[in-house]
């Protein structure tokens, strides 16, 4: 069964609502009404839309995972387009300075890792200083907002894939996540957030009736959204993280991969089943080379742990191939360095991470919406 759900931008459709003065629009392809309609036309028509403004992947949402966008004329709505991802945001950050109100309609995928909430926050902080309304139309956390999992983020691994001590996985909409680091980080914004109707915390993003609309380039299904929970922290290692296949994030591998005992190594995974199989990634690492791999098929996502499940591989990795190494920058993916020791235990490491987790959700609660 289908839940009917109304994001932020149709009840704004549907209702109406006030937009003071010159505003502006942090959104991209993911920026639609319940007919697909782009929240760009939409509200071109109900305030005066200045400047759209984009993140990483731009406001099409056809650029690579860090690559440069820069700015341009959208050419349906023949509104400006000002990059806030890349080095140069000067001349975003100087139009954001003249407006009265500051809106954001972004599709989250519910990983710390992901960066548009980054953008969200960081224009935030820009709004609070200039004294401009900030308002954020809600969506779906396409994993739920019921189980969260991870690690909580240790501040000296603070960094644009990783920035507040949060989970791996929130469980919280984008709506909640802005009201909450509003608060905690005491960035102070004049905030509001327009609330979806008919969405339920134990809802994944394919229960509603919404079409999954991919967020970016290498996000195509709500189980690669899952999966990158997991296995997002492969980026930084010499192991490819499935860039390049049908299946980003749903497979990982290498030419030297011993794929069997990896997977032997791993143990017992719930709600998932480890299946050897081979790739050859089209671009990113091992491009044009053949991977052998393993593949993720989710069974059973109230029992899958994607983010155990990818640390129970990380460590099963190095241990059948002292080869295995992981870039320093791993640990912003991660918030830690403690997994990194090969002393350390796994099944420990994953109980005092699931404490803390544990401890920030209950915390986090006072924050929700739904």
């Amino acid at each position: 069964m289908k839940y009917k759900v109304l994001c932020g931008a149709d009840v704004i459709a549907r209702d109406g609502a006030y937009f003071k003065g010159k505003c502006g629009l942090i959104t991209n392809h993911t920026g639609v009404l319940r007919d697909l309609t782009s929240t760009v036309d939409m509200l071109k028509d109900i305030c005066d839309l200045r400047a759209l403004y984009g993140p990483e992947h731009g406001v099409r949402g056809d650029k690579q995972a860090g690559e440069d966008v820069s700015s341009y004329l959208d050419e349906k709505s023949s509104i400006p387009v000002y990059s806030l991802y890349g080095n140069d945001t000067k001349e975003a950050k100087r139009t954001i300075a003249s407006l009265d109100t500051l809106i954001f309609d972004i599709q989250d995928v519910g990983a710390r890792f992901y960066t548009y909430q980054y953008t969200m926050t960081d224009a935030m902080r820009l709004c609070a200083e200039h004294g401009i309304r900030f308002v954020v139309l809600d969506r779906p956390n396409p994993l739920g907002g019921v189980k969260a999992e991870g690690t909580v983020l240790e501040r000296r691994f603070s960094s644009f894939v990783g920035r507040f001590p949060t989970p791996t996985r929130c469980a919280l909409t984008v709506g909640e996540f802005a009201s909450m680091m509003n608060d905690t980080e005491n960035i102070g914004c004049d905030l509001t957030v327009i609330s979806m109707e008919g969405w339920k915390r134990d809802m994944y993003y394919d229960d509603t009736d919404l079409v999954f609309i991919q967020p970016s380039p290498n996000i195509p299904t709500v189980d690669t959204a899952f999966s990158y929970i997991g296995t997002c922290i492969f980026e930084d290692t010499d192991l490819s993280e499935g860039r390049g296949t049908t299946k980003p994030f749903e497979m990982i591998g290498a030419p030297w991969l011993d794929s069997e005992k990896v997977i032997a190594l791993t143990g017992k995974t719930e709600g998932v089943i480890l299946r050897v199989c081979s790739f050859t990634p089209t671009f990113s690492d091992y491009k044009d080379v053949f991977c052998h791999g393993i593949q993720l098929h989710i069974t059973d996502r109230e029992a899958f742990s994607p983010f155990e499940t990818g640390i129970r591989l990380f460590d099963a990795v190095r241990k059948a191939h002292k080869e295995f190494t992981a870039d320093d920058s791993v640990t912003k993916l991660l918030g830690t360095d403690r997994i990194l020791s090969p002393e350390v235990s796994v099944d420990s490491f994953l109980r005092e991470e699931a404490e803390k987790v544990s401890q920030w959700q209950e915390f986090s609660k006072k924050w929700y919406l739904y």
